[in-house]
């Protein structure tokens, strides 16, 4: 079992940066593929980035270039750093744990956090 709390999500200007923190619980964190999703209110989840046991990254397109995502694994945690905010960025931000391999689809996912909200005004 994991638990997963993220952290750091706020307001921010158009332009500005958030880096978004996903704690996690137990000992076995690094054998965990993590992930981060969002949802705007309205529109369904969806995919932003990912990253491996031995830190393989994927991004979907539109955070490309602007987002990266990285863990500690001495701290059981998972960073998602988030430059050149949009205000189409404005969504609540989730982490997510799995076992195997990292996917996009939310539904491999087996743990989630609750969430932090991420606020871009333009």
């Amino acid at each position: 079992q994991v638990q997963l709390v993220e952290s750091g999500g706020g307001l921010v200007q158009a332009g500005g940066s958030l880096r978004l923190s996903c704690a996690a619980s137990g000992r076995t964190f690094s054998r965990y593929a993590m992930g981060w999703f969002r949802q705007a209110p309205g529109k369904e989840r969806e995919f932003v980035t990912a990253i491996s046991q031995n830190t393989r990254t994927k991004y979907a397109d539109s955070v490309k270039g602007r987002f990266t995502i990285s863990r500690d694994n001495a701290k059981n945690t998972v960073y998602l750093q988030m430059n050149s905010l949009k205000p189409e960025d404005t969504a609540a931000y989730y982490c997510a744990a799995k076992v195997g391999i990292t996917t996009t689809s939310g539904y491999e996912y087996d743990y989630w956090g609750q969430g932090t909200q991420v606020i871009v005004s333009s």
